[in-house]
């Protein structure tokens, strides 16, 4: 099964170096562990657009969809047996960037 793990913060690029030496240890766990597929981070909010061309409006629009305080300034794609496994993929990966993170399972 695949789940998606998205590093919740109120400020971009605001990992430490520790952070930074302990989130790329969790990555090669990940590897190591066949758990990884993809991982990244994500610039703020303030380079957002939306865009949406249904219907042909075509509109883009400046800034994010949604004004909240904190927003995914990362992700993790991982791979695991189950979401009991998941759940502990998220925990050290909380851990490992010292951050609360969000666990969604991949439909597809």
């Amino acid at each position: 099964m695949r789940f998606l793990i998205c590093v919740i913060d109120d400020t971009t690029h605001s990992a430490t170096s520790d952070e930074m030496e302990k989130i790329d240890e969790f990555n090669e766990l990940l590897r190591v562990n066949g758990h990884w597929i993809f991982a990244c981070g994500i610039d703020s909010p303030s380079t957002a657009r939306v865009i949406d061309n249904r219907g042909a409006v075509g509109l883009n629009a400046v800034g994010p969809l949604f004004d909240h305080t904190e927003y995914v300034s990362g992700l993790w794609i991982v791979e695991a047996e189950n979401s009991d496994q998941a759940q502990q993929l998220a925990l050290a990966g909380s851990q490992a960037c010292n951050r609360k993170v969000e666990l969604r399972p991949l439909l597809a």
